[in-house]
Protein backbone atom coordinates (compact mmCIF):
# COMPACT_ATOMS: atom_id res chain seq x y z
CA UNK A 1 0.00 0.00 0.00
CA UNK A 2 2.79 2.42 0.93
CA UNK A 3 4.64 1.69 -2.31
CA UNK A 4 1.53 2.43 -4.34
CA UNK A 5 0.93 5.77 -2.59
CA UNK A 6 4.61 6.74 -2.84
CA UNK A 7 4.58 5.89 -6.55
CA UNK A 8 1.44 7.98 -7.04
CA UNK A 9 3.06 10.96 -5.29
CA UNK A 10 6.20 10.59 -7.42
CA UNK A 11 4.23 10.26 -10.65
CA UNK A 12 2.03 13.27 -9.88
CA UNK A 13 5.09 15.34 -8.96
CA UNK A 14 6.98 14.35 -12.11
CA UNK A 15 3.98 15.06 -14.34
CA UNK A 16 3.36 18.38 -12.58
CA UNK A 17 6.94 19.55 -13.03
CA UNK A 18 6.89 18.47 -16.67
CA UNK A 19 3.69 20.44 -17.27
CA UNK A 20 5.01 23.53 -15.47
CA UNK A 21 7.97 23.65 -17.87
CA UNK A 22 5.71 24.06 -20.93
CA UNK A 23 5.52 27.36 -22.84
CA UNK A 24 1.74 27.78 -22.69
CA UNK A 25 -0.33 29.00 -19.77
CA UNK A 26 -2.94 26.24 -19.53
CA UNK A 27 -0.43 23.36 -19.24
CA UNK A 28 1.30 25.38 -16.52
CA UNK A 29 -2.01 25.67 -14.67
CA UNK A 30 -2.58 21.93 -15.01
CA UNK A 31 0.94 21.31 -13.73
CA UNK A 32 0.38 23.37 -10.61
CA UNK A 33 -2.86 21.47 -10.04
CA UNK A 34 -1.02 18.16 -10.34
CA UNK A 35 1.59 19.36 -7.86
CA UNK A 36 -1.12 20.36 -5.40
CA UNK A 37 -2.70 16.90 -5.79
CA UNK A 38 0.70 15.31 -5.07
CA UNK A 39 1.04 17.37 -1.90
CA UNK A 40 -2.49 16.44 -0.86
CA UNK A 41 -1.82 12.72 -1.31
CA UNK A 42 1.44 13.08 0.62
CA UNK A 43 -0.32 14.87 3.48
CA UNK A 44 -3.06 12.27 3.52
CA UNK A 45 -0.52 9.45 3.65
CA UNK A 46 1.27 11.10 6.56
CA UNK A 47 -1.70 10.24 8.78
CA UNK A 48 -0.88 6.51 8.66
CA UNK A 49 -2.38 4.31 6.00
CA UNK A 50 -4.79 2.01 7.83
CA UNK A 51 -7.60 0.25 5.99
CA UNK A 52 -11.09 0.28 7.58
CA UNK A 53 -10.01 2.31 10.61
CA UNK A 54 -12.11 5.21 11.88
CA UNK A 55 -10.59 8.69 12.15
CA UNK A 56 -11.70 8.95 15.77
CA UNK A 57 -9.46 9.20 18.81
CA UNK A 58 -10.76 7.08 21.64
CA UNK A 59 -8.63 5.96 24.57
CA UNK A 60 -10.88 2.95 25.20
CA UNK A 61 -10.90 1.67 21.63
CA UNK A 62 -8.77 -1.37 20.91
CA UNK A 63 -8.96 -1.03 17.12
CA UNK A 64 -6.36 1.08 15.37
CA UNK A 65 -7.36 4.54 14.24
CA UNK A 66 -6.14 7.01 11.67
CA UNK A 67 -5.05 10.51 12.51
CA UNK A 68 -7.89 12.94 11.64
CA UNK A 69 -5.64 16.01 11.36
CA UNK A 70 -4.11 15.20 7.92
CA UNK A 71 -7.58 14.43 6.60
CA UNK A 72 -8.83 17.83 7.72
CA UNK A 73 -5.75 19.53 6.26
CA UNK A 74 -6.22 17.79 2.91
CA UNK A 75 -9.90 18.72 2.78
CA UNK A 76 -9.00 22.36 3.43
CA UNK A 77 -6.19 22.24 0.86
CA UNK A 78 -8.53 20.82 -1.79
CA UNK A 79 -10.99 23.68 -1.31
CA UNK A 80 -8.25 26.32 -1.39
CA UNK A 81 -6.53 24.83 -4.45
CA UNK A 82 -9.85 24.63 -6.31
CA UNK A 83 -10.52 28.31 -5.64
CA UNK A 84 -6.99 29.37 -6.58
CA UNK A 85 -7.10 27.30 -9.77
CA UNK A 86 -10.33 29.03 -10.76
CA UNK A 87 -8.74 32.45 -10.15
CA UNK A 88 -5.60 31.58 -12.13
CA UNK A 89 -7.67 30.18 -15.02
CA UNK A 90 -9.66 33.42 -15.20
CA UNK A 91 -6.46 35.50 -15.16
CA UNK A 92 -4.93 33.33 -17.90
CA UNK A 93 -8.13 33.52 -19.95
CA UNK A 94 -8.14 37.31 -19.64
CA UNK A 95 -4.50 37.47 -20.74
CA UNK A 96 -5.24 35.20 -23.69
CA UNK A 97 -8.22 37.27 -24.79
CA UNK A 98 -6.25 40.52 -24.59
CA UNK A 99 -3.07 39.27 -26.31
CA UNK A 100 -4.57 36.56 -28.57
CA UNK A 101 -1.75 34.25 -27.49
CA UNK A 102 -1.15 32.14 -24.40
CA UNK A 103 2.62 31.80 -24.63
CA UNK A 104 4.64 32.55 -21.53
CA UNK A 105 7.93 32.84 -23.42
CA UNK A 106 9.03 36.42 -22.85
CA UNK A 107 12.06 36.44 -25.21
CA UNK A 108 10.05 37.50 -28.28
CA UNK A 109 8.48 40.42 -26.43
CA UNK A 110 11.88 41.50 -25.06
CA UNK A 111 13.34 41.48 -28.59
CA UNK A 112 10.44 43.59 -29.89
CA UNK A 113 10.89 46.12 -27.07
CA UNK A 114 14.63 46.28 -27.82
CA UNK A 115 13.99 46.92 -31.52
CA UNK A 116 11.43 49.66 -30.79
CA UNK A 117 13.83 51.65 -28.57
Amino acid sequence: MEFLVASAVGLLTAAGIYMILRKRTFPVILGTSLLSYAVNVFLFASGRLVVDAPPILNKYAEVPYTDPLPQALVLTAIVISFGMTAVVVMIALGAYLSARDDRIDMTEQAEQVGEDA
